[in-house]
Protein backbone atom coordinates (compact mmCIF):
# COMPACT_ATOMS: atom_id res chain seq x y z
CA UNK A 1 0.00 0.00 0.00
CA UNK A 2 1.36 3.38 -1.00
CA UNK A 3 1.03 6.20 1.50
CA UNK A 4 2.62 9.45 2.58
CA UNK A 5 2.49 11.52 5.75
CA UNK A 6 1.40 15.11 5.36
CA UNK A 7 2.73 17.67 7.84
CA UNK A 8 0.45 20.41 9.14
CA UNK A 9 1.91 23.30 7.14
CA UNK A 10 2.50 21.36 3.93
CA UNK A 11 0.74 22.50 0.79
CA UNK A 12 -1.79 19.92 -0.43
CA UNK A 13 -0.55 20.23 -4.02
CA UNK A 14 3.00 19.32 -2.99
CA UNK A 15 1.72 16.38 -0.94
CA UNK A 16 -0.34 15.15 -3.88
CA UNK A 17 2.68 15.47 -6.18
CA UNK A 18 4.79 13.44 -3.71
CA UNK A 19 2.08 10.78 -3.55
CA UNK A 20 1.84 10.56 -7.35
CA UNK A 21 5.63 10.14 -7.66
CA UNK A 22 5.70 7.45 -5.00
CA UNK A 23 2.74 5.70 -6.66
CA UNK A 24 4.46 5.74 -10.06
CA UNK A 25 7.75 4.41 -8.68
CA UNK A 26 6.07 1.58 -6.77
CA UNK A 27 4.70 0.09 -10.00
CA UNK A 28 1.15 -0.44 -8.69
CA UNK A 29 -0.52 0.75 -11.87
CA UNK A 30 1.83 -1.24 -14.08
CA UNK A 31 1.09 -4.40 -12.09
CA UNK A 32 -2.65 -3.72 -12.26
CA UNK A 33 -2.58 -3.33 -16.03
CA UNK A 34 -0.51 -6.50 -16.32
CA UNK A 35 -3.05 -8.52 -14.32
CA UNK A 36 -6.22 -7.21 -15.98
CA UNK A 37 -6.08 -9.77 -18.77
CA UNK A 38 -4.27 -13.01 -19.47
CA UNK A 39 -1.46 -13.04 -22.04
CA UNK A 40 -0.45 -16.39 -23.43
CA UNK A 41 3.18 -17.34 -22.76
CA UNK A 42 3.95 -17.51 -26.50
CA UNK A 43 2.64 -13.97 -27.02
CA UNK A 44 4.53 -12.76 -23.96
CA UNK A 45 7.81 -14.19 -25.34
CA UNK A 46 7.20 -12.54 -28.69
CA UNK A 47 6.51 -9.17 -27.05
CA UNK A 48 9.67 -9.48 -24.95
CA UNK A 49 11.68 -10.12 -28.12
CA UNK A 50 10.19 -7.05 -29.78
CA UNK A 51 10.98 -4.93 -26.72
CA UNK A 52 14.56 -6.24 -26.67
CA UNK A 53 15.04 -5.34 -30.35
CA UNK A 54 13.70 -1.82 -29.75
CA UNK A 55 15.92 -1.38 -26.72
CA UNK A 56 18.97 -2.60 -28.62
CA UNK A 57 18.32 -0.31 -31.58
CA UNK A 58 17.75 2.64 -29.23
CA UNK A 59 20.99 1.89 -27.40
CA UNK A 60 22.85 1.61 -30.71
CA UNK A 61 21.44 4.94 -31.86
CA UNK A 62 22.60 6.57 -28.61
CA UNK A 63 26.09 5.11 -29.06
CA UNK A 64 26.22 6.38 -32.64
CA UNK A 65 25.24 9.89 -31.53
CA UNK A 66 27.88 9.94 -28.82
CA UNK A 67 30.65 8.80 -31.16
CA UNK A 68 29.96 11.44 -33.82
Amino acid sequence: MVGITVSENENIDKALKRFKKKYERSGVLKEFKKRTFFVKPSVEKRLEGIKAKRRASRDQAMRDRKSS
